[in-house]
Formats: C-alpha cells, structure tokens, sequence
C-alpha cells in the first residue's frame, strides 16, 4: 500500500499529496512516460483511461481520455513543460502541443520522484492552480481521495514491472 508522507504547498494556489510507492524510481517513471502504463493507472477506478498519446519532452504530448462508468468522457489535452529523466515532470494543459495556448487551462502539474530513505519511491505530486475558485473546484473534484486511490494503482502497476521478464 502507498503510504501516505506530509508534504505541504510550496506555492499559493497549490494542492499536493505526497507518498512512498513501494516500487523503485525507474519503474515509476515508466508508469508516468509510457502511454500503455499510464492508461492502467492514471484515473480512480470505476473511471478509466482507454486513450493516452505522450511525447515526454517539453512542449510534448500530454493528451489522455479519461472514460467514466456511466458511458463519461473526458478529453484531456496538454503538453509537457519540463521532464527530468527518473526525478521531475512538468505539464500544463493551458497549451496544446508546440506551445500552443488554448483556452482557460485548469492548472500546471508536477511530480517529484526520490528514493526513498527505506527503500521504494518518494512521489510528491501537486497541481498549480490560475485562480482560488479553480483549486477549490479541483478539492471539490477529489484531488486528495482520488489521487491517493490513484497513488494505490499506480504502485501496483509498478510493482507489475518488477518481473524479470517485463524489466527493459
């Protein structure tokens, strides 16, 4: 089970949780820059991610869809502003892909990856909100419940990754 570390905002408008995936770093990361990973993990069941196209450099692919069980569908268009191999990721989706804005965008995102001082990954991962009425509404949406049920998946996918016959 992810367990749960505090971490607290470093910037106004921020939400983060943060917490240690029993999975090594490297595994992480794959889960966060391979589109065939990211789609097991990246949105709490019921709900699912039947399409994602990523282009992990800066100003790269981020676009994902996400499917509810009632028949939802949520398209999620973005880019990548920063990807530091195994440790950092950046994305926005106040821009389409080249830098491209497009409408009002709903918040900037990070992930921090670290080892953790007993082994596994320390993940930190927060969202940067343009206006206080914007991270309540994501509060609102279940950033904390639903990330951390995400935190769970994307450990066990991890975890998947460990095999010797899956490792690259």
């Amino acid at each position: 089970m992810a367990t749960p570390i505090d971490v607290k905002p470093s910037a106004p408008l921020e939400l983060v949780i943060g917490r240690i995936i029993d999975a090594p770093r490297r595994a992480v990361w794959r889960c966060w820059t391979e589109a065939e990973l990211l789609k097991q993990w990246y949105c709490p069941k019921p709900w699912s991610v039947p399409e994602a196209d990523l282009d992990v450099r800066p100003g790269g692919r981020f676009n994902t869809v996400f499917a509810g069980p009632d028949g939802e569908r949520m398209e999620n268009k973005g880019i990548w502003l920063e990807s530091v191999p195994e440790t950092r990721l950046v994305f926005t989706d106040f821009f389409t892909e080249g830098f491209v804005p497009q409408g009002e965008g709903f918040m900037t995102g990070y992930v921090e990856l670290s080892d953790a001082t007993r082994g596994g990954t320390r993940f930190v991962w927060g969202a940067r909100h343009r206006t206080e009425a914007g991270m309540r509404q994501h509060e609102e949406m279940g950033f904390e419940a639903g990330w951390g049920a995400a935190a769970e998946q994307l450990e066990e996918a991890a975890k998947s990754l460990l095999s010797p016959a899956l490792q690259d």
